[in-house]
C-alpha cells in the first residue's frame, strides 16, 4: 500500500543519519543534517528537494515533501492529491545520540493503474501520528521510541475488487540495553497493540468477506543483536546494488562483515494475541474468543532451538455448510507446538563464508550448507504439546521425530497420546454412523485402540508408541508391527527381454 512506501521512506531518510552534529544549532548544521540523509539516495531522488533541514530553535527540522518525488510520474497512470509534507524533529544530544519527534497526520486519495490499465481508485487516512525516541547514529537505529496511531482508514476500489479497512488505534514500545560481555550487540524488547481492527473484502470472483479483531497485542524480544554489523550489510547492499558481480575485494569484505555478525542473534522471541477474533461471509460466520502464534529461537550458536506454535480458544462456527450432527466434532480449542533442536548455526556460519557469492548455480553448496545447520543431515522434531478439545474429544499429545533431510524412509517416531472420556467419543461416532454407516469403521477402529491403551491415574487413557527405524511398531510395551522385510526386489538380478530370434529353453518341470 502507499501508506507503506510512505512510512518506509521516511524512515529509510531517518536510518541515513550517520553522525550526531554539534550542539549547535545553525544553518550549516541543517546542510550537513541533508547531506547525510541523502547521500545514499539515488542521485535524482536526492536533487529531487523532498527532503529539507531547518534550524528550529534548540532542533532542526526535517520536511519531507513526498510530492516532489511525483512530479515526473504520468498523472494518468498514478495521481494522488493531499500529500502535504510532514515533519520530524531532531535534536543532538552530547552523548552523540539523537532526540527525534514528531507529529503528524495524512489524509490523501487518487488512483493508479495497472499492467492491464484497469484503474484502482484509494483512499488512506490517519487522524494522528504521534512519535518520539532516541536514535543512534552508530546502529542507524532508535535505541527507544514510543509511537501513537489513531484512527486509520483505507479504502481501494477497482473493477474487479474492493477493499476497506480501519483501525481505532495502534501503539508501539521499543527499549534497548548493551548486551552483557561488552561485544557491542545489542537486547531489543518490543511491544505493539492495535484496537477495533476491521477489514472487508469483495470482489466478482469472491462474496464479500469480513474480518474483525477487537484486539491484536505483540511482545517481541531479541537479545544478541549486533546491530552495527547489521548497519554495515545493509550499506554494503546499497553501495553495490547495481554490480551484477562482486569483485574478489569487495567478496573479502562483506565476508568478513558477515562473519563479524555471525551469530546473527542469539535468542529472539515473539507472541500475537488477537482477541474477539471473527470472520463472516454470506456462508456463515466463525471466530475465536483468543487467537495466538509464538515464536522462538534460543540456545548456543553450535545448538539453537527453533520453537513455533499456534492455538485458540473458544473457537465458534455458525454454517449452514456444516451438519449439525457433526458440529460436536468441531474443536473448541486448540493447541499446537513443534521444535527443531540442535541447529548449528556455527558451523553454518563457516559453511557461508566459504561460499562463492558469485557461483551462478549454488545447489551443491546449499545442499552442504544445510548438512551443516543440521548436523550432517540428521533432522529432529519435537512436538511438545498438541491438543484439541470438543464436545465430544479431549486429545493431548507428545512426541518427537527422528530422521534425515535428505530421505523420507529412514525415521523413527515417540510419542504419548492421551484421551478423556474415550467412551463418550465411541458413542459419539456411533450416533454419527447412524446416519453415515461408513463410521462404523471409524468406531470399530477406536474400540481396538483402546484396547492398546493404560490408564492414569486421572482418568485418561494413555498410548506410549514407539515407532523404530526398521519399521517395528510398539504400543505400550506390546509389539504391534515387526521390523520390516528387505525389499523384495532388494539383490535381485533385473530381468531381461529375450533377444529377437534368440530361442528360450524352458525350465525343466518341478518334481511333485
Amino acid at each position: 500500500m502507499r501508506l507503506k512506501l510512505v512510512t518506509a521512506t521516511s524512515l529509510l531518510a531517518l536510518c541515513l543519519v550517520t553522525t550526531a552534529q554539534s550542539a549547535e544549532i545553525n544553518q550549516d548544521g541543517a546542510n550537513a543534517v541533508k547531506d547525510t540523509l541523502t547521500k545514499l539516495l539515488p542521485e535524482d531522488m536526492a536533487k529531487s528537494g523532498f527532503i529539507s533541514v531547518n534550524p528550529a530553535g534548540t532542533r532542526y527540522e526535517i520536511i519531507y515533501d513526498l510530492a516532489k518525488l511525483l512530479t515526473k510520474v504520468d498523472p494518468a497512470k498514478f495521481a494522488i492529491s493531499g500529500l502535504t509534507p510532514f515533519s520530524t524533529f531532531a535534536t543532538p544530544l552530547d552523548s552523540g545520540l539523537w532526540n527525534i519527534e514528531g507529529d503528524n497526520k495524512l489524509n490523501v486519495s487518487g488512483h493508479f493503474k495497472d499492467p492491464d490499465q484497469k484503474t484502482t481508485n484509494f483512499t488512506y487516512s490517519i487522524a494522528s501520528i504521534v512519535y518520539s525516541g532516541v536514535f543512534d547514529p552508530a546502529i542507524s537505529y532508535l535505541r527507544s521510541g514510543t509511537f501513537a496511531i489513531k484512527d486509520v482508514k483505507v479504502a481501494s476500489k477497482s473493477e474487479i475488487a474492493e477493499v476497506s479497512a480501519r483501525i481505532a488505534s495502534m501503539d508501539h514500545k521499543l527499549s534497548s540495553t548493551d548486551s552483557s560481555g561488552g561485544n557491542g550487540r545489542i537486547d531489543f524488547v518490543g511491544s505493539a497493540s492495535m484496537s477495533g481492527f476491521v477489514e472487508q473484502v469483495s470482489s466478482l470472483q469472491m462474496p464479500p468477506i469480513e474480518l474483525r479483531a477487537g484486539s491484536i497485542h505483540v511482545d517481541a524480544k531479541v537479545n544478541g543483536l549486533p546491530a552495527k554489523q547489521i548497519r554495515e550489510m545493509v550499506f554494503f547492499a546499497l553501495e553495490h546494488l547495481d554490480e551484477k558481480e562482486l569483485s574478489a575485494e569487495n567478496t573479502d569484505k562483506i565476508k568478513a562483515i558477515v562473519k563479524e555478525a555471525f551469530p546473527l542473534l542469539t535468542s529472539f522471541s515473539e507472541t500475537i494475541g488477537v482477541n474477539d477474533l471473527a470472520v463472516i461471509n454470506e456462508m456463515g460466520k466463525g471466530g475465536a474468543k483468543a487467537f495466538g502464534y509464538n515464536l522462538a529461537i534460543e540456545g548456543p550458536s553450535d545448538a539453537m532451538r527453533f520453537g513455533f506454535g499456534m492455538n485458540a480458544q473458544e473457537i465458534s462456527l455458525d454454517t449452514p455448510l456444516m451438519p449439525a450432527n457433526y458440529a460436536p466434532f468441531m474443536p473448541t480449542n486448540f493447541d499446537f507446538q513443534l521444535a527443531v533442536p540442535n541447529l548449528d548455526f556455527a558451523s553454518f556460519g563457516d559453511a557461508l563464508m566459504a561460499v562463492d557469492f558469485n557461483d551462478k548455480a549454488p545447489e551443491k553448496t546449499g545442499e552442504e550448507m544445510a548438512k551443516k545447520l543440521f548436523r550432517d543431515g540428521l533432522l529432529m522434531v519435537e512436538f511438545p504439546k498438541v491438543s484439541a478439545k470438543s464436545e465430544v474429544y479431549d486429545l493431548d499429545m507428545t512426541g518427537k521425530i527422528e530422521g534425515r533431510i535428505d530421505t523420507e524412509k529412514d525415521y523413527s517416531m515417540e510419542a504419548t497420546i492421551l484421551a478423556r472420556d474415550l467412551d463418550k467419543t465411541i458413542a459419539a461416532v456411533q450416533e454419527l454412523a447412524k446416519t453415515d454407516p461408513d463410521l462404523n469403521q471409524v468406531s470399530f477402529g477406536i474400540m481396538m485402540v483402546k484396547g492398546f491403551a493404560k490408564t492414569d491415574a486421572d482418568g485418561r487413557s494413555r498410548w506410549d508408541i514407539s515407532v523404530s527405524r526398521d519399521g517395528a511398531v510398539v504400543v505400550n510395551g506390546q509389539q504391534i508391527k515387526g521390523p520390516d522385510g528387505p525389499d523384495q526386489d532388494q539383490g535381485l538380478e533385473t530381468e531381461q527381454e529375450p533377444d529377437q530370434g534368440q530361442d528360450t529353453v524352458p525350465a525343466p518341470p518341478q518334481q511333485p
